[in-house]
């Protein structure tokens, strides 16, 4: 029951959840970058999609300021959750500098496996063909006009997401087998 209901001590819990919102921070900054990076590559992904989904985080700022917004809004979450299981595992077996050198470096894989996730989705993107007859009725509906961009730029944030995923399964791997 140890997997289902973890028994966390108290006293580690301010240094979990420290690790936890340092990964919040650090997946923040990520996603603001990124996303300012596919904003450049396709506005209408934002203006058409992004925009409407965060219209409540629209302080009538400039358009950079709302996707910079955006992109911390979409992944500060992941880092918070990813920083949370590496915590977990680092916080109760290590002293506090090894902890901490842990899950940075585990940090550091999370973010190599999401952009490496990414730039192979964004060179998939480029190698689409023609045939963008499963994404009209999406194209139709939200009026894009540059549909091409649009596809490359869903494919790399979804990609961003599952590298993510990849990367806190391959930082877990490590940190374990990290000797205390």
């Amino acid at each position: 029951m140890n997997v289902l209901y973890p028994k966390i001590p108290f006293a580690s819990l301010p240094a979990m959840l420290a690790h936890a919102a340092g990964g919040a921070v650090l997946a923040g900054l990520y996603g603001i970058v990124h996303d300012q990076l596919t904003y450049s590559i396709s506005p209408e992904y934002f203006t058409r999609l992004k925009f409407p989904q965060f219209h409540h985080a629209d302080f009538g700022l400039p358009a950079r300021v709302l996707v910079a917004e955006i992109g911390f809004l979409a992944t500060w979450w992941v880092g918070f959750i990813a920083g949370w299981f590496m915590a977990r595992i680092t916080v109760p077996t290590f002293s506090r500098a090894a902890a901490i050198r842990h899950t940075a470096c585990g940090f550091l894989i999370v973010l190599a496996c999401a952009f490496g996730a990414e730039i192979v989705c964004y060179v998939l993107g480029l190698f689409h063909g023609s045939d963008y007859s499963t994404w009209q009725s999406m194209a139709s509906t939200l009026g894009i006009v540059d549909l091409p961009s649009f596809v490359r730029v869903a494919y790399i944030h979804n990609a961003g997401y599952l590298g993510c995923l990849i990367g806190l399964i391959l930082a877990i791997i490590y940190v374990r087998k990290q000797k205390p």
